[in-house]
């Protein structure tokens, strides 16, 4: 169980940050990971995506200015149904028709009946926003990048595994989030 230094949250955890933490570190563990920078860095993830609160929210703006903010697929093609908007959810801002629609398809593979497609707003709740998180995170869903391409046996590239998400937006950032975490896990 990682020790969270209070620094984090300007000298003092919340219990909804607790809550959030326990959520993320009870999932790692329930899977059976081993790899600390895994860990350290999806928490460095979480704590940037969900502006510190360390729970699933809404994008702020709800993808207001972008084109997965309007009913449109990464193609550029329109969709008119369901009628819903795939802004950025959950602990990791899960955007796009696409994405939605692969989560609803991979979690009725493992036997969840969560059909994010649609009622994306199930990635607002902890336990399916945190098996989103994992699964997308560990298998490469988001850009085809996988943890385990830049966090390995070989190397520990924090700056780089921000690709994973979404290119290298607020790279060194994160990095240093995920360092301060990996520093800090028991």
């Amino acid at each position: 169980m990682p020790i969270i230094s209070s620094h984090f949250f300007n000298g003092k955890i919340s219990s909804s940050q607790e809550e959030g933490i326990n959520t993320i570190v009870n999932e790692y563990n329930r899977r059976g990971w081993e790899e600390r920078s895994w860990l350290a860095y999806i928490l460095a993830t979480v704590y940037h995506e969900t502006a510190k609160t360390m729970q699933p929210i809404e994008e702020y703006g709800k993808g207001r200015g972008r084109l997965y903010g309007k009913k449109m697929k990464m193609n550029g093609e329109p969709y008119a149904a369901p009628d819903k908007i795939y802004y950025g959810r959950g602990y990791t801002q899960n955007t796009w028709y696409e994405n939605y629609l692969k989560l609803t398809t991979e979690a009725k593979k493992q036997g969840k009946n969560w059909d994010f497609l649609n009622r994306p707003q199930l990635l607002l709740q902890p336990e399916p926003s945190i098996w989103a998180t994992f699964e997308a995170m560990s298998k490469g869903w988001y850009t085809g990048k996988r943890l385990v391409n830049y966090l390995n046996d070989v190397t520990t590239d924090f700056v780089n595994a921000r690709k994973i998400i979404n290119g290298l937006d607020k790279a060194e950032l994160i990095s240093g989030y995920a360092e301060r975490f990996y520093s800090n896990i028991c």
